[in-house]
């Protein structure tokens, strides 16, 4: 049942791979190989790396040269260390990694694997099954392979950054204004024979988060009548990223529902670069940056004036700062996080990140801990007096320091959430405190910019006058606790060996 469910390719390299097991078993070189059988050492090696599947005359010289029966090399089973590896390659998960975003062959992962199967299939089968025990879904793993390869890159892409200006060129967008809804819609019409329809998609008992529908066969794009202008702008953007780009492979709605591929997951990130760069031009924002970062001290009005120079909306202007920060003015150790806060939950919930140049304090831990409430992400949040009206939108900042010694400066925004009524949210960007980075920000010492200690969750934290603490330091305690006992056992065996 599950050979006829292979296909061509996995037959190939599970056959290859057999042939390399048997060959090897038998202490024979591919040059001796082919002097038994009379079949050349190339044609040997593409048969092995599973580029080409013998004619079953070659494969009775094979099985001859080798004295093997015929059904055992036809299999489609490994043995010994190696059995693992045919599960894997019959599973199809392979196809499900983006390999080739990192530059990776399938054929050369595989490779690897034949050189240390028992490791390297132990630590894929890890993966695996970490991933199933936790209930990690395509998606969600679409999305890590998606957020390590921006983090690879720096979060910026020259390649897109080029096609947005030439986009702003070709049709004439000011950029050095803010862009109206009418004007890109006027683009995508005109240019791109688009239908833009307000409709209200709770008629066909769609969710409020479903702002707009694309429907393909008649380039008809289908907005929520209830979306603000500054959302309006967004999902035109994107529209026009999608159709300037010439994407076709991707999701039909805003906010997605499934992503069927990484296809998918890719272009639909690279619409929405290409509409945050459209959104917030990269030559203006850097001199506006240039200029706040000069400054010696911290103003948060002047902070909001300049988001509002481009956007209402801080997750757009926060997310293009991390393009931004990273390579032209060099600010590459950097987080960026979004946390969710609805009063019943009592606690705030981190569902958005992306760490540049390495994993950063704090991230995301998928259990039921509760993150500190000492960030100023969270303090915004939860801090009773704010009651947000529409695209109202509140600012912070802070420098935390962790228990490690690393201090970071935190830029946050909160306001209200446009999915849930009954719920804000907040998003930061935090820039770690080194000597070279500090020097690129002139108001870091201004003295009204709070100090805080801060931890990533209350389970894990060590601070023992914490106010606000939501849950007791179980898992410090505990390891507390393993510490001090590793400390009297290598101390009873020093003392041993003394003796």
């Amino acid at each position: 049942m599950i050979g006829k469910m292979l296909t061509d390719e996995q037959v190939r390299r599970i056959f290859g791979l057999k042939l390399q097991q048997i060959r090897n078993g038998q202490g024979l070189s591919l040059l001796g190989l082919s002097k038994l059988t009379g079949l050349s050492k190339s044609y040997l090696s593409e048969i092995e790396r599973g580029k080409k599947y013998p004619k079953p005359d070659k494969v009775v010289q094979l099985v001859e040269a080798l004295n093997t029966q015929y059904d055992e090399l036809v299999s489609l089973k490994l043995s010994g260390k190696m059995a693992p590896l045919s599960e894997i390659i019959q599973s199809g998960i392979l196809k499900e990694i983006p390999l080739e975003l990192f530059g990776i062959d399938e054929g050369d992962l595989i490779d690897i694997i034949v050189e240390a199967p028992e490791r390297v299939t132990a630590f894929i089968s890890t993966i695996f099954e970490i991933a199933k025990n936790y209930d990690v879904t395509r998606e969600n793993f679409y999305l890590a392979a998606l957020r390590s390869y921006q983090e690879s890159h720096d979060n910026y892409f020259p390649d897109i950054e080029e096609e947005v200006e030439a986009c702003a060129r070709r049709y004439q967008i000011n950029q050095h204004q803010k862009i109206q809804s009418v004007e890109l819609q006027e683009i995508l019409e005109q240019e791109f024979n688009y239908t833009v329809e307000y409709k209200t998609l709770a008629e066909a008992s769609l969710p409020k988060e479903i702002r707009s529908i694309f429907i393909p066969t008649k380039k008809k794009l289908l907005i929520s009548p209830t979306v603000s202008e500054t959302q309006r702008v967004f999902i035109l953007a994107k529209e026009l990223g999608y159709a300037f780009l010439k994407i076709k492979e991707r999701p039909f709605t805003f906010t997605w529902i499934k992503f069927e591929n990484f296809e998918d997951v890719l272009n639909n990130f690279k619409a929405s670069y290409f509409a945050g760069a459209l959104i917030i031009p990269k030559k203006r924002i850097i001199e506006d940056i240039r200029a706040f970062f000069n400054t010696t001290t911290w103003d948060p009005e002047r902070f909001l004036k300049l988001m509002f120079s481009y956007t209402d909306s801080a997750e757009t202007f926060f997310q293009r700062l991390t393009n931004i920060l990273s390579v032209h003015f060099g600010l590459k150790e950097l987080f960026f996080l979004r946390l969710t806060y609805n009063p019943q939950t009592q606690y705030p919930d981190l569902n958005k990140e992306l760490h540049l140049a390495r994993n950063h304090q704090p991230h995301a831990i998928k259990s039921l801990e509760h993150y500190c409430q000492r960030w100023v992400s969270s303090e915004i949040l939860r801090n009773s007096s704010l009651f947000y009206q529409k695209d109202e939108i509140h600012t912070g900042i802070q420098k935390s320091k962790y228990g490690t010694g690393e201090e970071y400066i935190i830029f946050s925004a909160s306001n209200s959430d446009p999915f849930n009524e009954k719920s804000s949210r907040s998003v930061c960007i935090g820039i770690l405190l080194s000597k070279k980075q500090k020097k690129k920000i002139s108001f870091t010492d201004d003295p009204v910019i709070p100090r805080q200690m801060v931890g990533v969750t209350c389970e894990r934290c060590n601070i023992e006058d914490c106010k606000v603490r939501a849950a007791p330091p179980v898992i410090h305690l505990k390891n507390q606790k393993n510490k001090a006992i590793e400390k009297k056992v290598y101390t009873l065996i020093n003392q041993q060996q003394e003796e």
